[in-house]
């Protein structure tokens, strides 16, 4: 296994160096193009988030911005942000937290164009609306094929390969708490969690957003009160760890064991994984939601970014160095912040991070499950397909369990740059369609209306199955326009 893991960390660091330039350019474009959206309208952010669902037919109610935000929050918040940014501040030393914050923040528009993209081209599904990136590749591009590896590969990768790494920390989680150790013990804990994990994914997206929208706000909220805790403690060692941090980021400062390289490299990779800006991920989850306009679930999705590294990774990151942790050290991942958790606030550090860390993880998988299935839908509608996709992530997370460290992550790392590059290379082109959304959104709002859309509004855009005012949303935004008065919230 381990000269396997070798091998496929080889490819990971000729192939990341690529990745993250695309990153970085797109990101910077589209903060561009976008007149850096992703700042200058952050307090709209928190307005649409709130806002109810519209019916997507006159007997159901549609899927809320505030559930879709926590289905993706679900994905994006779990073991990226503890035992990922443990993994990267090992590797990579304090300088690794500075790049994932820049990322944060240029990733930030890359969120909004992926998921407003996401929401002009959803279609309606049985339960909710269904769209995502191989959604817009195909009828936005018309490249079928490209679209439908794009599905193939987030299906392997959020089913599989990343409900394997949310697995994985769960069982090191709880193996340290419990000082467990052996194939037995990892086999156990995978049987328990994948019953459960079952017992959730087979309900559909109406169980699955409604167990997220209260287990990822609960568990992130408590989480960063002890991290909040764990800096009051060492209020007057703050000053020097951001210093550590920029320093080292920048150069000014040595850290053994870890290089500014690596620093950059393991910062990138490790916000990736864990904002999932630009990957192609979160835009499955933002076409769910019944809304007025496109733009409003591309600013949720947004927040989402920031909520997710510059809050709950920060978080980590301020628990683990203000520890002082050994850089390069032998402890691994989530033990590393339990370890480091404990030093600061005593031994109940540990059980606490553990639950803390099964229910992040554990909606993470729920998440990542969804954005398989949606794939699968986009593949084939067949409730027999859907079947075995989640009997087969059952298995995942029973391997997981199971599994090495590092075979897992460097998996992660190889599938996520695969799909963030196809991603990106098809929003790039699409995203003249996200920009001429957000002028139309903003023109609304400068007359005082709460911004609809049709997609009348935006002839150059084709292929686009839905917003064709069979939504009572869309309905009143025809009426009202023809009576030129605000539309009814």
């Amino acid at each position: 296994m381990s000269a396997i893991a070798d091998f496929i960390a080889s490819v990971n660091d000729v192939y990341w160096y690529a990745v993250i330039a695309l990153l970085v350019i797109a990101g910077l474009y589209f903060s561009f193009t976008t007149l850096i959206v992703q700042i200058r309208m952050f307090p709209e952010m928190f307005r649409t988030i709130v806002e109810k669902p519209s019916d997507i037919e006159p007997d159901k109610k549609g899927i809320s911005a505030f559930r879709a935000f926590t289905v993706s929050a679900a994905s994006r918040v779990g073991t990226g942000n503890i035992a990922g940014v443990a993994i990267a501040i090992t590797v990579g030393g304090p300088g690794a937290v500075f790049w994932m914050w820049m990322l944060a923040i240029i990733g930030g528009a890359t969120a909004f164009i992926e998921s407003t993209l996401a929401q002009l081209y959803k279609v309606r599904g049985k339960d909710s609306y269904i769209g995502g990136p191989a959604y817009y590749i195909r009828d936005g591009l018309g490249w079928k094929r490209v679209a439908v590896a794009f599905a193939v590969i987030i299906t392997l990768t959020y089913g599989f390969v990343f409900n394997a790494v949310q697995a994985n920390s769960i069982s090191a989680s709880v193996r340290n708490q419990f000082g467990l150790e052996g194939l037995g013990s990892g086999l156990l804990i995978g049987v328990v969690l994948a019953i459960v994990v079952a017992a959730v994914i087979f309900g559909g997206i109406r169980r699955l957003s409604a167990v997220t929208e209260i287990v990822v706000p609960l568990m992130a909220i408590a989480y960063i009160v002890v991290a909040l805790v764990v800096v009051a403690i060492n209020i007057t060692e703050v000053p020097e760890m951001i210093s550590l941090i920029v320093g080292h980021a920048l150069g000014f400062r040595e850290v053994a064991g870890a290089a500014i390289g690596a620093a950059i490299m393991q910062g990138m990779r490790r916000g990736l994984f864990s904002n999932e800006a630009g990957m192609g991920s979160v835009p499955n989850a933002a076409a769910t939601a019944s809304v007025s306009h496109p733009v409003k679930q591309g600013l949720v999705q947004a927040l989402g970014v920031y909520f997710d590294t510059l809050v709950v990774c920060s978080a980590t990151a301020f628990i683990i160095l203000l520890a002082n942790p050994d850089f390069g050290g032998d402890r691994e991942g989530i033990t590393l912040t339990q370890d480091s958790l404990a030093s600061q606030v005593g031994d109940w550090g540990v059980p606490f991070l553990m639950v803390v860390i099964f229910f992040l993880a554990f909606s993470s998988i729920l998440g990542n499950s969804y954005y398989g299935e949606a794939n699968i839908r986009f593949l084939r509608e067949s409730p027999m397909a859907l079947r075995v996709f989640r009997v087969l992530v059952v298995l995942a997370v029973l391997g997981g369990c199971l599994g090495s460290v590092d075979l897992i992550w460097n998996m992660a790392d190889l599938f996520m740059g695969v799909m963030a590059t196809i991603n990106l290379v098809a929003i790039i082109p699409l995203s003249g369609l996200a920009v001429a959304l957000l002028q139309h959104y903003l023109r609304q709002k400068a007359k005082g209306h709460n911004p609809v859309f049709h997609r009348d509004d935006l002839p150059q855009a084709r292929n686009v199955s839905t917003w064709d005012g069979s939504d009572p949303m869309t309905h009143q935004h025809v009426a009202d326009e023809a009576r030129d008065v605000e539309p009814k919230e």
